[in-house]
């Protein structure tokens, strides 16, 4: 049985969990922190509580689905769309940690629409 008010890193388990979406927005300030954030916050309590479980992998499978539309962005740069295509993704990736956040503050769970899952 897994107790739902222990703490990790300091946090009640929903906090920890509406964290682990928000930490992916952390590139915006050190680029590449909101990619490396997410997973290690996932992979160091994974095991420890399933609602952490669940959420590190939705948000992962996210981090991944963006970087394969982001590669896909980097070759339509060619013909201009990219560039739209980056900007669509940048606040989309915005908008869905938020939602995403908010819902796990409030013990829910919330699947990213377009995520590719590729971790079940």
């Amino acid at each position: 049985m897994q107790d739902h008010h222990a703490e990790y890193w300091g946090m009640p388990l929903h906090t920890y969990c509406m964290l682990i979406h928000l930490s992916q927005l952390a590139s915006i300030i050190i680029p590449g922190l909101g990619l490396i954030m997410p997973v290690v916050m996932w992979l160091t309590n994974k095991d420890k509580n399933e609602e952490i479980n669940k959420h590190g992998k939705i948000t992962v499978n996210w981090i991944i689905s963006l970087l394969i539309y982001s590669a896909i962005c980097g070759v339509l740069t060619l013909i201009f769309i990219g560039a739209i295509g980056f900007a669509v993704l940048a606040l989309l990736n915005f908008i869905f940690a938020v939602v995403a956040a908010i819902k796990a503050k409030n013990g829910l769970y919330w699947d990213y629409p377009m995520t590719i899952k590729f971790i079940k």
